[in-house]
Parts: C-alpha cells; structure tokens; sequence
C-alpha cells in the first residue's frame, strides 16, 4: 500500500523530529563511549539504539516516551557495563577480545591467523592500507578488539614494544 492517511505521516514527521532529539540528548549524556564501537558490545548497543529509533518511528504501538526511555536504558546499561570492566578484571576479560599478534618480524603467522579466521588477502590488504609494500617491511599486525588490523612498520618497531604490552602472542 501506497498511502493511508495523513494522520499517519504527521505521526511519523513528530514522532522522527521528537525521537531524534531524545537519542541526541541520551548519547550526548552517555558521552563519547556511546558510539564507540570499541568491542562487540559497542556495536550491537550501536545496531539496537538504530533499531530502537526505527521501532519507535514507524510502529503505531511503540510511544514516544518508550522508546525514549529505551534509548535511555541501552545508553545506561552500556556505561554500567564499561564502568564495571574498568574496576573489575575478571569482567572486562569477559566483555572484550584481546589483541592478537598476526604477523611478525616479516611474516605471517599462520596458526594465530587460522584461530582468528583472518585470510592472507585481509593481511595484505590493511599492509598496503598502512603504505607497505611487503611483508618484509613489516614489524608487527595486531588484530585489535574491534576487528580491524593495525601494522607497524619496520623502521617504527623501537616505539612498537610499549605498545604491545598488552597484545595476545
């Protein structure tokens, strides 16, 4: 169907105008970490605020002060969690991957990517994406917690070890 009414378009233009100054308001209280996408579940806190949004614009039975308050709880969970992690250990190891070594001193390391389903065209990609040419080149390729692929190159790797600290071998 093309159309039903009006009604139904007005609803959609204030409910969009109001939704939209609520999720601003709520991520500009939760702050910074809100869209972060740090780990996995920055993202699907990411993914479900979008979907809470599209919920609340174009379902009849959703209220506006619902889906406010959602955006609300999701947002307050989200810090509730990353405050946790930060004071407890034993839960930030189980909230977040570790970086992961994938290449070292030139070459690949085969057996770390298997384990983490990364493909040698991945690896060659995010090396020319950090203006290498060759492996040789390379020091280190960290896989990091967010999925995306950091490479220090040879020339770097006296600054590199302080920033390894904390990666998987």
């Amino acid at each position: 169907m093309l159309f039903d009414d009006w009604s139904g378009i007005a609803r959609v233009i204030l409910v969009s105008v109001a939704a939209y100054a609520a999720l601003i308001l709520v991520l500009r209280l939760a702050g910074k970490r809100s869209l972060a996408k740090l780990n996995a579940f920055d993202l699907v806190v990411t993914v479900a605020l979008g979907s809470t949004l599209a919920t609340v614009l174009l379902t009849r039975d959703v209220a506006l002060a619902e889906g406010a308050l959602a955006f609300a709880m999701l947002a307050g969970l989200q810090w509730a969690v990353a405050l946790a992690s930060v004071r407890w250990r034993w839960l930030r190891r189980l909230m977040r991957a570790e970086p992961r070594l994938l290449a070292e001193d030139g070459a690949y390391r085969e057996a770390a990517m298997r384990e983490e389903r990364v493909t040698r065209g991945e690896m060659d990609a995010a090396i020319r994406s950090g203006g290498i040419g060759r492996i040789e080149e390379v020091a280190v390729v960290v896989l990091e917690t967010n999925g995306s692929l950091s490479v220090i190159r040879k020339d770097c790797a006296p600054c590199a070890p302080s920033a390894l600290r904390s990666v998987r071998r």
